[in-house]
C-alpha cells in the first residue's frame, strides 16, 4: 500500500508540473502580437524530432532562457586523417552556419549531420546539403546510451555467473532475481523454437538481445540525463540486430534448410524457377520485418506521448492539461509494457528463424 501511495503521489506531482507549464503558456498568450512569425510559435514537430533523433550532445536543462547541454566527442576520419573534438566547439560563423575548424579543415553541422565546409555549404534544389561528409565515428547520444546499457548488463550478469559457479544451491540475491527471467527466455523462447538438442548454443545471443532491447527501451522512457537516448528508435541499431539474426540463421542453416529454399519438397520441377526467387526473397524479408517492427513500435509510442503533451502548448490553455496528462500517463504505462513486449517479440522471432534453419527433416 505504501508503494502504491508513493506511485500515486509521483503521478500527481508530474501532473502538477505539466499543468504549471500549461498555465505558463496561457499567461504568455496575450503577449504574442498578430505579427508573430511561424518560427516564434510552438512547433511540435521540431520538439518531437529533437527527442527521437540522435544527437551529438545531451540536452540537460533550460536555464535562464538558455539550453544547458553535455557535449559528446566528435570522431571523424577525414581526407587528412583522424580528427577529434568536442561537439561544443561548433559555433556560428559570419554566415550563420555552424562551423568548426580543425587540422586545416572546416566542418559544418546541419541537423546533426557533419559535412566538409571548406568552401561553405552547397544546397540542391530541395535545399538538402550536397557537400561531402567525412566518416563519422562519433559518440552520439544513442551510442552513449548503448555504452551505459552494455556496462549495466556486464555489472548484472558477471556477478550472476560468478554466483552460479560458487553456489550450487538455490540462487540468492541478484542471481535469484535474474533466474526467472533467464529461465523464461530458455523455456518459453529458446527450447520450443530451436529444440532441446540445439538451443544451448544460441542462448548467449538470445539472452543478450532480449536484455539489450528491454533495458534500452526502459532507458528511453526516462526523460532526463543521461537516459534520454532510445536505442531502438534508431533504425540503424535495429537493423544491426536484425542483421545479426540473419547471419546466425544463414550460417546455422543445415542441408534441410537449404533444400527447402532451392528445392522445395512437394513442388513440381517446372515451378521451381518461380519458387526459388520467392524463397530467397523470404530470407531477406524476415530480418527486414524484424528491423521495421522494433523501430516503428518504439518510435510510435514516443511520438504519441510527445504529441499529447504538445496539445497544452498548441491550444495555449491550461484547460487541456488534465486530459493531455491523463492520456500521456496512460500511454507511458503502455510503453512500459511495450518495452518488454518488443524485446520478447524480437527474441522470439529470432529463435523461430534460427529454429527453422537447424530443424532436421521429418521422415
Amino acid at each position: 500500500m505504501r508503494i502504491a501511495q508513493k506511485s500515486i503521489e509521483r503521478f500527481f506531482l508530474l501532473a502538477l508540473f505539466v499543468i504549471c507549464l500549461g498555465l505558463n503558456a496561457q499567461e504568455h498568450e496575450g503577449a504574442h502580437s498578430e505579427e508573430a512569425t511561424a518560427e516564434e510559435a510552438f512547433n511540435p514537430t521540431e520538439l518531437i524530432d529533437h527527442h527521437i533523433n540522435d544527437s551529438h550532445e545531451f540536452h540537460v536543462i533550460d536555464w535562464g532562457g538558455h539550453a544547458i547541454s553535455m557535449p559528446l566527442p566528435v570522431i571523424l576520419w577525414t581526407d587528412n586523417g583522424l580528427v577529434t573534438f568536442m561537439s561544443s566547439e561548433f559555433h556560428h560563423d559570419e554566415t550563420g552556419e555552424v562551423i568548426v575548424e580543425k587540422n586545416g579543415q572546416k566542418f559544418a553541422r546541419v541537423h546533426d549531420e557533419i559535412y566538409y565546409a571548406d568552401g561553405g555549404l552547397n544546397f540542391d534544389e530541395e535545399h538538402h546539403v550536397s557537400n561531402d561528409r567525412p566518416l563519422n565515428f562519433s559518440i552520439t547520444k544513442n551510442v552513449f546510451t548503448l555504452m551505459i546499457t552494455a556496462l549495466l548488463m556486464l555489472l548484472i550478469f558477471i556477478p550472476v555467473a560468478n554466483s552460479y559457479k560458487k553456489n550450487q544451491k538455490a540462487p540468492k540475491g541478484l542471481a535469484g532475481f535474474m533466474e526467472p527471467l533467464i529461465v523464461f527466455v530458455r523455456d518459453e523462447i529458446a527450447k520450443p523454437n530451436i529444440g532441446e538438442a540445439k538451443y544451448k548454443k544460441y542462448m548467449p545471443y538470445l539472452l543478450t538481445v532480449f536484455f539489450l532491447i528491454w533495458i534500452g527501451n526502459l532507458f528511453g522512457l526516462i526523460p532526463f540525463f543521461p537516459f534520454q537516448g532510445t536505442l531502438t528508435n534508431d533504425i540503424l541499431f535495429t537493423g544491426v540486430l536484425a542483421t545479426f539474426t540473419f547471419l546466425i540463421t544463414l550460417f546455422s542453416g543445415n542441408k534441410n534448410y537449404w533444400k527447402h529454399i532451392f528445392a522445395t519438397p512437394g513442388v513440381p520441377t517446372w515451378l521451381l524457377p518461380i519458387m526459388i526467387p520467392v524463397e530467397v526473397l523470404g530470407m531477406f524479408t524476415k530480418p527486414f520485418a524484424l528491423m521495421i517492427r522494433l523501430f516503428a513500435n518504439i518510435t510510435a509510442g514516443h511520438i504519441i506521448i510527445l504529441s499529447l503533451l504538445s496539445l497544452i502548448f498548441i491550444f495555449e490553455s491550461a484547460a487541456v492539461s488534465p486530459v493531455s496528462i491523463l492520456f500521456s500517463l496512460f500511454m507511458y504505462g503502455l510503453e512500459l509494457l511495450v518495452a518488454v513486449l518488443q524485446a520478447y517479440v524480437f527474441t522470439l522471432l529470432s529463435a523461430l528463424f534460427i529454429g527453422q534453419a537447424v530443424e532436421e527433416a521429418h521422415h
